[in-house]
C-alpha cells in the first residue's frame, strides 16, 4: 500500500482552519517549502506558523532547499504555471541540492502523515503540485487539501 502525501496553500485561511484541515486529514507533519517563510497573514510566518502548529499537536519542518526561487514565484502570481513549473525544474529539482532535499521530504513523508505548504490555494498554481508529482513517482498519492 503506497504512502499518502497531503498539500495545502494557505491562501484564504486563518491559523485555525489550517490547523482544523490538517487535524481532520490525520496529518502528523506540516512540511513549510516556502523559500522565504515570511508572510504579510498573521500566524503564517515560520516562528508563529512552527508555534500554531506544534500547540495543535504538529510537528513542523521548514524545508527552504525545496522553495520556488523568486523568478517563479512571479510565474505563479503571474499565473503561469507552466513557467513556474518550468523556472523551479531548472532552478531547484533536476539540481543536486534539490535531488537531496527531495530524498529528505521522502523520507520524511514515509516516517509521518506529511502536509506540503505554500501559499496558492490552487495546488495547480504552485510547486507544491510538482513536488507531488515527484513523489508520486516513488510510491505516494496524493490528496490536496482546502480548509
Amino acid at each position: 500500500m503506497g504512502k499518502t502525501l497531503f498539500t495545502i496553500g494557505y491562501e484564504g485561511l486563518d491559523p485555525e482552519r489550517l490547523n482544523a484541515a490538517l487535524s481532520d486529514a490525520g496529518v502528523a507533519l506540516l512540511a513549510d517549502v516556502r523559500a522565504v517563510a515570511n508572510s504579510r497573514k498573521r500566524g503564517f510566518s515560520k516562528g508563529a506558523l512552527k508555534a500554531g502548529v506544534e500547540e495543535a499537536g504538529l510537528a513542523y519542518a521548514h524545508l527552504r532547499g525545496l522553495g520556488t526561487p523568486k523568478a517563479g514565484r512571479e510565474a505563479a502570481r503571474a499565473h503561469d504555471p507552466e513557467l513556474m513549473r518550468a523556472i523551479y525544474c531548472e532552478a531547484v529539482l533536476d539540481t543536486a541540492d534539490g535531488s537531496l532535499a527531495l530524498d529528505e521530504l521522502a523520507v520524511m513523508a514515509e516516517a509521518a502523515p506529511t502536509c506540503l505548504l505554500c501559499f496558492e490555494r490552487d495546488p495547480e498554481r504552485c510547486h507544491r503540485r510538482v513536488l507531488a508529482e515527484r513523489l508520486e513517482g516513488r510510491g505516494f498519492s496524493t490528496v490536496d487539501l482546502f480548509g
